[in-house]
């Protein structure tokens, strides 16, 4: 994996979380509205709108970097879309990036041996 497709991972992977969270509080700003005074869902909705707009835009880059296929660039996008969807993005992003890391080193030890051979 290039630098240029972990970037992409990564920043997907940090702005799922907040993403997640400004759509649980959307929710509960929606439900205080109705039941209370309280009304913080435009700030609520401006602040989640960015986030979500920032998350597409952040996984069209990834799924064109990471070359994923379409069933993975959908569950990511299904994944947006619901309240907690952005959580489980995180840790398979997470999950996803320490693989990459991990089969990078395997194939950096595999080329020193073959030149000190």
């Amino acid at each position: 994996m290039d630098i240029k497709t972990a970037s992409a991972l990564r920043r997907l992977r940090l702005v799922s979380a907040p993403e997640a969270v400004s759509f649980l509080l959307l929710l509960v700003c929606s439900v205080l509205k109705r039941t209370t005074d309280f009304n913080a869902v435009p700030v609520m909705g401006m602040v989640h709108g960015i986030l979500f707009v920032l998350y597409v835009f952040f996984w069209a880059d990834a799924w064109s970097r990471a070359k994923w296929s379409l069933k993975t660039a959908a569950l990511y996008f299904v994944l947006s879309v619901l309240p907690t969807g952005g959580f489980f993005a995180e840790r398979k992003l997470r999950r996803e990036a320490e693989h990459a890391v991990n089969a990078a080193l395997a194939a950096r030890v595999r080329q020193e041996e073959a030149y000190k051979s």
